[in-house]
Protein backbone atom coordinates (compact mmCIF):
# COMPACT_ATOMS: atom_id res chain seq x y z
CA UNK A 1 0.00 0.00 0.00
CA UNK A 2 1.46 3.25 -0.53
CA UNK A 3 0.72 5.74 2.19
CA UNK A 4 0.15 9.17 2.36
CA UNK A 5 0.68 11.72 4.68
CA UNK A 6 -2.90 13.39 5.98
CA UNK A 7 -1.54 16.53 7.61
CA UNK A 8 0.95 17.42 4.56
CA UNK A 9 -0.76 16.79 1.69
CA UNK A 10 -3.92 15.36 0.77
CA UNK A 11 -4.30 12.40 -1.39
CA UNK A 12 -4.12 12.66 -4.87
CA UNK A 13 -8.09 11.65 -5.14
CA UNK A 14 -9.01 14.49 -2.44
CA UNK A 15 -6.86 17.34 -4.25
CA UNK A 16 -8.16 16.36 -7.30
CA UNK A 17 -11.87 17.04 -5.87
CA UNK A 18 -10.69 19.78 -4.04
CA UNK A 19 -11.91 18.71 -0.80
CA UNK A 20 -10.35 18.34 2.57
CA UNK A 21 -8.46 14.66 3.20
CA UNK A 22 -9.99 13.33 6.14
CA UNK A 23 -7.92 10.43 8.01
CA UNK A 24 -10.08 7.74 7.25
CA UNK A 25 -10.42 8.96 3.56
CA UNK A 26 -10.74 5.64 1.73
CA UNK A 27 -8.52 6.74 -1.29
CA UNK A 28 -5.57 8.15 0.30
CA UNK A 29 -3.22 4.90 0.64
CA UNK A 30 -3.92 3.85 -3.09
CA UNK A 31 -3.85 7.22 -4.38
CA UNK A 32 -0.75 9.10 -2.87
CA UNK A 33 0.09 13.24 -3.74
CA UNK A 34 3.03 11.67 -5.86
CA UNK A 35 0.46 10.06 -8.55
CA UNK A 36 -2.18 12.64 -9.49
CA UNK A 37 -2.65 11.11 -12.79
CA UNK A 38 -3.48 7.51 -11.67
CA UNK A 39 -6.32 9.03 -9.84
CA UNK A 40 -7.48 11.69 -12.87
CA UNK A 41 -7.47 8.85 -15.33
CA UNK A 42 -9.38 6.79 -12.86
CA UNK A 43 -11.65 9.30 -12.21
CA UNK A 44 -11.94 10.41 -15.76
CA UNK A 45 -13.31 6.83 -16.52
CA UNK A 46 -15.02 5.06 -13.78
CA UNK A 47 -16.09 8.47 -11.57
CA UNK A 48 -14.96 9.22 -7.73
CA UNK A 49 -18.13 8.05 -6.60
CA UNK A 50 -18.26 4.61 -8.65
CA UNK A 51 -14.58 3.86 -7.31
CA UNK A 52 -15.58 5.07 -3.59
CA UNK A 53 -18.31 2.27 -3.53
CA UNK A 54 -16.19 -0.37 -4.90
CA UNK A 55 -13.33 0.49 -2.52
CA UNK A 56 -15.53 0.45 0.30
CA UNK A 57 -17.03 -2.91 -0.94
CA UNK A 58 -14.12 -4.78 -1.64
CA UNK A 59 -12.51 -6.62 1.10
CA UNK A 60 -9.26 -4.66 2.60
CA UNK A 61 -6.59 -6.78 1.39
CA UNK A 62 -7.85 -7.06 -1.77
CA UNK A 63 -8.41 -2.80 -2.60
CA UNK A 64 -4.54 -2.13 -3.74
CA UNK A 65 -5.12 -5.16 -6.59
CA UNK A 66 -8.57 -3.69 -7.14
CA UNK A 67 -7.18 -0.16 -7.49
CA UNK A 68 -4.06 -1.17 -9.78
CA UNK A 69 -6.83 -2.97 -11.94
CA UNK A 70 -9.10 0.38 -12.44
CA UNK A 71 -5.76 2.51 -13.01
CA UNK A 72 -4.82 -0.05 -15.37
CA UNK A 73 -8.13 -0.39 -17.32
CA UNK A 74 -8.27 3.43 -17.12
CA UNK A 75 -5.24 3.93 -18.81
CA UNK A 76 -5.78 1.86 -21.45
CA UNK A 77 -9.41 3.16 -22.10
CA UNK A 78 -7.16 6.41 -22.25
CA UNK A 79 -5.16 5.21 -24.90
CA UNK A 80 -7.72 2.88 -26.45
CA UNK A 81 -11.56 4.27 -26.39
CA UNK A 82 -12.83 1.31 -27.72
CA UNK A 83 -11.20 -2.08 -27.07
CA UNK A 84 -9.31 -0.60 -23.70
CA UNK A 85 -6.89 -3.55 -22.59
CA UNK A 86 -8.95 -6.20 -24.27
CA UNK A 87 -6.96 -4.64 -27.52
CA UNK A 88 -3.70 -4.61 -25.66
CA UNK A 89 -4.83 -8.27 -24.72
CA UNK A 90 -5.73 -8.83 -28.39
CA UNK A 91 -2.42 -7.67 -29.92
CA UNK A 92 -0.29 -9.71 -26.98
CA UNK A 93 -2.29 -12.74 -27.95
CA UNK A 94 -1.33 -12.68 -31.93
CA UNK A 95 2.03 -11.62 -30.97
CA UNK A 96 2.52 -14.87 -29.15
CA UNK A 97 0.60 -16.65 -31.90
CA UNK A 98 2.71 -15.26 -34.35
CA UNK A 99 6.11 -16.24 -32.34
CA UNK A 100 4.84 -20.05 -31.75
CA UNK A 101 4.43 -20.43 -35.41
CA UNK A 102 7.92 -19.47 -35.85
CA UNK A 103 8.98 -21.26 -33.51
CA UNK A 104 7.38 -23.91 -34.92
CA UNK A 105 9.28 -23.18 -38.30
CA UNK A 106 12.73 -22.78 -36.82
CA UNK A 107 12.22 -26.41 -35.45
CA UNK A 108 10.95 -28.06 -38.35
CA UNK A 109 14.26 -26.12 -40.22
CA UNK A 110 16.22 -27.55 -37.37
CA UNK A 111 15.06 -30.94 -38.02
CA UNK A 112 15.30 -30.47 -41.58
CA UNK A 113 19.20 -29.62 -41.28
CA UNK A 114 20.01 -32.27 -38.62
CA UNK A 115 18.61 -35.09 -40.95
CA UNK A 116 20.41 -33.47 -44.23
CA UNK A 117 23.54 -33.18 -42.08
CA UNK A 118 23.93 -36.17 -40.19
CA UNK A 119 27.41 -37.88 -41.50
CA UNK A 120 27.23 -40.98 -43.02
CA UNK A 121 30.41 -42.61 -41.99
CA UNK A 122 31.77 -42.93 -38.66
CA UNK A 123 34.05 -39.87 -37.50
CA UNK A 124 38.10 -40.15 -37.21
CA UNK A 125 37.71 -38.69 -33.67
CA UNK A 126 35.24 -39.51 -31.86
CA UNK A 127 34.91 -43.51 -32.72
CA UNK A 128 31.11 -45.34 -31.50
CA UNK A 129 31.95 -47.31 -28.64
CA UNK A 130 32.08 -51.39 -30.08
CA UNK A 131 34.10 -50.81 -32.79
CA UNK A 132 36.64 -52.27 -31.40
CA UNK A 133 37.50 -55.90 -31.90
CA UNK A 134 37.42 -58.45 -29.41
CA UNK A 135 35.97 -55.89 -27.01
CA UNK A 136 32.05 -56.30 -25.51
CA UNK A 137 32.62 -52.76 -23.32
CA UNK A 138 30.01 -50.49 -24.62
CA UNK A 139 28.54 -52.55 -27.40
CA UNK A 140 25.34 -51.41 -28.79
CA UNK A 141 23.06 -52.38 -31.12
CA UNK A 142 21.71 -49.31 -32.00
CA UNK A 143 24.92 -48.04 -33.12
CA UNK A 144 24.99 -44.80 -30.63
CA UNK A 145 27.74 -43.68 -28.67
CA UNK A 146 26.28 -44.48 -25.47
CA UNK A 147 23.51 -47.27 -24.66
CA UNK A 148 20.78 -44.72 -23.58
CA UNK A 149 16.96 -44.71 -24.49
CA UNK A 150 17.50 -40.52 -24.88
CA UNK A 151 20.01 -41.67 -28.56
CA UNK A 152 17.49 -42.38 -30.55
CA UNK A 153 18.37 -40.39 -33.56
CA UNK A 154 14.48 -38.71 -35.10
CA UNK A 155 16.26 -39.03 -38.97
CA UNK A 156 17.14 -42.30 -38.42
CA UNK A 157 14.74 -44.69 -40.36
CA UNK A 158 15.88 -47.91 -38.60
CA UNK A 159 15.30 -46.17 -35.11
CA UNK A 160 11.71 -45.14 -35.96
CA UNK A 161 10.97 -48.72 -36.97
CA UNK A 162 12.09 -50.28 -33.65
CA UNK A 163 9.62 -50.21 -30.86
CA UNK A 164 11.56 -50.25 -27.23
CA UNK A 165 14.82 -51.66 -29.27
CA UNK A 166 17.89 -53.19 -27.57
CA UNK A 167 19.94 -50.12 -26.26
CA UNK A 168 22.62 -51.83 -25.53
CA UNK A 169 24.07 -54.32 -22.62
CA UNK A 170 26.89 -52.24 -20.18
Amino acid sequence: MASSSYSNSPCAACKFLRRKCMPDCIFAPYFPPEEPQKFANVHKIFGASNVSKLLNEVLPHQREDAVNSLAYEAEARIKDPVYGCVGAISVLQRHVLRLQKELEATNADLMRYACNEMPTSTPQFGRRMGTHEGSSFGQSTSGSYYSSPWNNDPCDQDSQDRSGGDHGNM
